[in-house]
């Protein structure tokens, strides 16, 4: 008799034991989860609403990509916007907003616009616009882009000095500082071409040279080897 109850009270003892690691396994994988979920941010698709979704309509907005209301929400309109900015950055075209996108966009993983652009101040960035505007006037704004990230270029170069100034200013290497185009007025897309150049975007291919044929006198110049052509300049190695 004394038996059975002993066997009894093991086999009561074994089951709450198992239940105890049932839930104690349960435990640890909540806190797993939890703990991932706090580590690894979230991107911004479909359905996602926030700071972060309003700020990427409102830059898309400015950029002429997103014609909807600034809703917060991410809706199909969005995604579709999202999806036309990729295409015409050459990203991914899958409408989510992911790092790349965001840095394409100047906006930072927190869902704020990057403030410090690579590093560049906001000195720097006026400067890169003005030789931008004077150099590309009249371009599609790829082609703005294009010649801002081939400033850009020449900084990591080592054969052009290594800040936005010292490559703006060395002598004889843009047209807009001897013929006096560096004094008009910036234009608009200029400074958002000098920041999609700073955030990543460079149509040039990596190019450190670019000019237009029908102005260009030098042969040398042309005998640089031609990476593409955007409007009439053409940008080159």
């Amino acid at each position: 008799m004394l038996n059975l109850e002993n066997m009894e009270k093991q086999k009561k003892l074994k089951y709450c034991w198992c239940i105890l690691v049932v839930i104690l396994l349960n435990v640890l994988v909540i806190a797993v989860v939890t703990n991932l979920g706090d580590s690894v941010s979230t991107l911004s698709k479909y359905g996602s609403q926030g700071a972060e979704v309003k700020q990427i309509q409102t830059k898309l907005k400015s950029l002429g990509f997103y014609t909807g209301t600034v809703d917060s929400i991410y809706g199909t309109q969005t995604k579709n916007a999202v999806t036309r900015f990729q295409r015409s950055r050459g990203l991914t075209a899958d409408g989510i907003a992911g790092p790349k996108t965001l840095a394409a966009l100047g906006i930072g993983s927190s869902g704020g616009t990057s403030g410090g652009l690579g590093g560049f101040s906001s000195k720097d960035v006026s400067l890169l616009a003005q030789v931008t505007s004077a150099e590309a006037r009249g371009e599609p704004y790829a082609g703005q882009v294009a010649v801002a990230a081939v400033i850009l270029n020449r900084i990591q170069h080592p054969s052009f000095p290594n800040t936005l100034a010292g490559v703006v200013y060395q002598p004889g290497a843009f047209s807009c500082m001897t013929d006096g185009g560096i004094y008009h007025e910036i234009s608009d897309s200029a400074y958002r071409a000098a920041r999609d150049a700073i955030n990543g975007w460079d149509p040039s291919g990596g190019a450190i040279y670019y000019y237009n044929p029908a102005k260009s006198t030098s042969k040398w110049i042309f005998s640089r080897p031609v990476i593409t052509v955007i409007g009439k300049h053409r940008f080159c190695k």
